[in-house]
């Protein structure tokens, strides 16, 4: 997977990408949300020459600080009404289809069927673990 263009059900578009990956061609984003710890920032983030906010999200875990990273989706939601933005952590599959799928649930999409219209939509094998899927339901109630 390079990187997809999701558009969601209240017309917002996000890119979805993994930064373990090369650079998609198309234009760099007015604004990124990255999902990683201290060692893929050190790795894969000197080349982000826009602005960009990080959530420090341990591979196949979860967000350090729940309600930060809650926050900064919401935010990234409300920057896609107006920017081009995009979100990804290294391989671009469970921690970004996680936030897809909380996105999905900003935009309209019931909690219970975020993931799947996610896997349709973005990846196959988008939100990677139960604890995963149990956190959009988390997003989704908070929000």
């Amino acid at each position: 997977m390079g990187s997809t263009t999701v558009e969601f059900p209240d017309g917002v578009r996000v890119r979805g990408r993994g930064l373990g990956r090369p650079r998609p061609a198309e234009t760099e984003p007015d604004f990124g949300l990255y999902l990683g710890t201290s060692r893929l920032r050190r790795k894969h983030g000197g080349g982000l020459t826009w602005p960009h906010e990080w959530v420090t999200w341990p591979d196949f875990l979860l967000p350090l600080d729940p309600e930060r990273a809650r926050g900064q989706i919401k935010a990234l939601h409300e920057r896609a009404k107006t920017e081009t933005v995009e979100v990804a952590c290294y391989g671009g599959a469970g921690r970004t289809g996680t936030v897809m799928a909380c996105l999905a649930t900003l935009s309209g999409v019931p909690a219970e069927d975020a993931v799947a219209w996610v896997r349709k939509h973005y990846h196959e094998r988008a939100v990677e673990t139960p604890w995963q899927r149990r956190w959009v339901s988390w997003f989704a109630r908070q929000s």
